[in-house]
């Protein structure tokens, strides 16, 4: 099975040797999303602020790659302070919104610059 790589000037670049997105058959694997902006500057401020724009940046690489974050089924998340979990569970379900809530784990992760990292694979078929 032929696999392609996503890029998008939409979202964040990637921050290293690897591809923002592989599309490989009917599935959509999403790389790791921090809160910057399409020029790779970082968004600082409120855990909020940096969510929204860590999903923003998914949604736009899920986009690029001719899908949408409602086509989720598995979602991870990595965040700095696991004090901020309830705070995400707020926030979660206005990027996730389809049929079928994906599975999803939530960690706490030794971030450093940022406070929460989000990846997804999705499935097309």
């Amino acid at each position: 099975m032929p696999s392609r790589a996503v890029h998008t000037d939409q979202a964040a670049p990637a921050g290293g040797p690897y591809s923002p997105a592989v599309v490989a058959g009917d599935t959509v694997y999403l790389s790791g999303s921090i809160p910057a902006r399409p020029d790779g500057t970082r968004v600082t401020g409120s855990f909020a602020e940096q969510a929204h724009a860590a999903f923003r940046n998914l949604a736009a690489v899920a986009e690029a790659a001719g899908a949408s974050l409602d086509q989720a089924v598995r979602v991870g998340v990595y965040l700095r302070d696991f004090a901020d979990f309830a705070e995400l569970n707020e926030i979660y379900p206005q990027y996730f919104r389809g049929p079928v809530p994906p599975a999803r784990t939530t960690v706490p992760a030794a971030l450093v610059g940022f406070d929460i990292e989000v990846d997804a694979v999705l499935y097309l078929g």
